[in-house]
């Protein structure tokens, strides 16, 4: 079946307040590496690169690194 065989006419149309609030949302189990940043460091990253979550993942890989030759 193709979309524009789908009948519609029963689902009313969403308004902007919807669209408004509405976020985006994955449930944990689709989303296994996903990790929460404050506001105010993702901002940071992201003014920086906009491939700021390799940015990211570079920053912590280099943290790793140093902490393991703290451990040494």
């Amino acid at each position: 079946m193709s979309d524009e065989d789908i009948d519609y006419s029963d689902i009313p149309p969403l308004g902007e307040r919807f669209f408004e609030r509405a976020r985006p949302y994955l449930p944990h189990s689709q989303r296994p590496d996903y990790v929460e940043l404050d506001h105010d460091i993702a901002v940071w990253f992201h003014e920086r690169s906009d491939n700021y979550p390799h940015l990211i993942n570079l920053v912590l890989r280099k943290y790793i690194e140093i902490q393991q030759e703290l451990a040494d």
